[in-house]
């Protein structure tokens, strides 16, 4: 039953519908009844794990998420993480974490993960890290290409927040699962061709404003391009390196 990890679905749903947000979901029926997949994830927001989550709900599944072990030291998140199977993440030991993601995919869970590993900015997919496609050929099972689109535009880098009813509309689509054959990295390149294909269908049946922060710039919006992403991203590990310098 999981009461701790029901309570987060009530809640997670009540904030949905306080704060108006429509969420659409498409291809619901590619998310495997029962057996263990990794679902594969875009990053484009600071809250899109909630809409990819509910989409699990739908079809009566619970996602396991893997997060940074650094929120640990909230009390009430660790609570969390403890109660809801959540796989923390130290960076200095990722290889724990594998190892209990291969376990939880094996024993039939839905392990979410984000193959970018960190928000985009320009809302396009950035380079995938190996994860997702070593983690199901361990595990012998799956991956679930998910797409959230919208989420940005609540919550994202470099951007004001817009928490309250907003009545922000949010698409999520799934795509059939992927059997991880061949090399990780052929597995990484057809999961990113598939990711692709989903988020730009996604894109096209929705309304882009010209020149609004959360619209890429490949369909006129002010985003940044994916070089110019890349180069803010570059600039704040600099920085993130060298505040760790000067604390120690």
């Amino acid at each position: 039953m999981e009461p701790v990890f029901r309570s987060l679905e009530i809640a997670a749903r009540t904030v949905v519908r306080v704060t108006g947000t429509r969420i659409t979901y498409h291809g619901l029926h590619n998310i495997p009844s029962v057996g263990g997949a990794v679902v594969a994830i875009n990053h484009t927001s600071y809250v899109d794990f909630l809409p990819a989550a509910l989409a699990v709900t739908q079809r009566k599944r619970r996602l396991r998420y893997m997060i940074k072990a650094e929120m640990q030291e909230v009390k009430a998140v660790d609570f969390l993480i403890r109660h809801t199977k959540t796989i923390p993440v130290d960076r200095r030991a990722g290889g724990d974490a594998y190892a209990v993601a291969v376990e939880r995919l094996r024993e039939g869970e839905l392990v979410g993960v984000y193959p970018e590993a960190t928000i985009s900015r320009s809302f396009e997919l950035k380079g995938f890290k190996t994860g997702a496609a070593r983690m199901a050929r361990d595990a012998e099972v799956p991956i679930i290409p998910l797409v959230v689109w919208g989420a940005q535009r609540i919550w994202t880098k470099d951007h004001p927040k817009h928490i309250g009813r907003n009545k922000i509309p949010i698409t999520v689509a799934v795509a059939p699962p992927l059997v991880p054959t061949g090399t990780v990295e052929a597995v990484m390149t057809e999961l990113r061709e598939e990711m692709t294909t989903l988020l730009h269908g996604v894109q096209q049946d929705y309304p882009h404003p010209v020149g609004e922060y959360w619209v890429p710039n490949r369909l006129g919006g002010s985003a940044p391009t994916p070089d110019e992403a890349r180069v803010l991203d570059e600039i704040e590990l600099a920085d993130r390196a060298r505040k760790q310098t000067d604390d120690h």
